[in-house]
């Protein structure tokens, strides 16, 4: 059976659910060689075990980690040209399709991003044109590099006992010309990461600047916070939570959109969501078009009413 590279997602050693995906996606296509980054590979074997990695190729060139994106391409390159894989899975976050893309010109092959699906060939399922079209494609050229957004699958657990292989990788001074000077961890917030959320809670205009509500249902479902791009531009809301078409783009299980009228703009970045809920005052609003369940209301009536009811059925 032929490999299939996989760029673990991961910080300071602890895989992210997004490498669990990739794994389980990486065993339809064949065995899983999960690449790792950096340090903490010990840390991090459990994990990438526990969803069926064969091996785990690590990377601990310390330059891998001083430098934006051009080094880890050319170390991908590098370990591509040894194992010979018959796909390359990475993200689809803002590093990962940047490395994708680069590595898609390093080894002159086709490139898909921002895939929601994946299934043998490899062919993938998009959502694209803003959210109106859902194609599927196929690599014809090359080794298929492919980005994979976040809740594009379930993981599922496959018990693998991977040995780790220490490679070592040369980076040229090209790839050199952006060193990382400062680097700061987001504070902590008690909420999953937006793009990989499960459950998404988002507040735009109807909020009038009160994301009491909206962060209350948030917590109440362990899920993660989003705004549309008026809450954000109006500074109700950082623009790191903003979710759009010039935002981020999710794809939770459940999103729940308050008090967003459903501009274009902001379907672009959640119309692949699973299951979509809207609670919207105005009947007529655009985003009744695109829901699974709609609630004509005044969020900050509805929201502390559905907090209320979920913490009682969860004590």
């Amino acid at each position: 059976m032929s490999n299939v590279l996989v760029l673990v997602d991961h910080a300071a050693g602890k895989v992210r659910k997004t490498t669990a995906e990739l794994l389980t996606i990486a065993r339809r296509l064949g065995e899983p060689v999960a690449v790792f980054i950096g340090e903490g590979v010990q840390d991090a074997l459990p994990a990438l075990g526990q969803y069926g990695a064969t091996k785990v190729i690590a990377l601990t060139n310390p330059e891998l980690s001083q430098f934006l994106v051009a080094p880890k391409a050319e170390a991908l390159q590098q370990v591509a040209a040894k194992v010979e894989p018959s796909a390359i899975l990475i993200s689809s976050n803002a590093e990962g399709k940047e490395i994708a893309a680069r590595l898609a010109v390093k080894l002159d092959s086709g490139l898909i991003t921002d895939a929601v699906d994946v299934q043998e060939g490899p062919v993938t399922t998009q959502s694209v044109f803003a959210g109106n079209y859902t194609v599927k494609s196929k690599i014809t050229h090359g080794t298929p590099i492919i980005t994979v957004k976040p809740n594009a699958a379930t993981p599922e657990a496959a018990e693998t006992s991977p040995e780790v292989e220490e490679f070592d990788v040369s980076i040229s001074d090209t790839a050199k010309t952006a060193r990382i000077t400062e680097s700061k961890p987001r504070e902590a917030t008690g909420r999953p990461e937006l793009t990989e959320a499960a459950i998404i809670v988002s507040g735009g205009r109807g909020t009038g600047g009160d994301f009491g509500p909206v962060e209350a249902f948030a917590d109440s479902l362990g899920a993660a916070v989003g705004a549309s791009r008026a809450a954000v531009d109006s500074g109700w809301y950082p623009h790191a939570y903003q979710v759009g078409q010039t935002g981020k783009t999710v794809s939770p299980q459940l999103y729940v959109a308050a008090g967003i009228s459903g501009a274009i703009q902001h379907r672009a970045g959640m119309q692949t969501s699973k299951t979509i809920v809207a609670v919207n005052k105005d009947p007529e609003a655009p985003i009744f078009e695109l829901v699974d369940f709609g609630v004509v209301g005044d969020l900050h009536k509805v929201l502390p009413t559905a907090t209320e009811e979920v913490t009682k059925r969860k004590s």
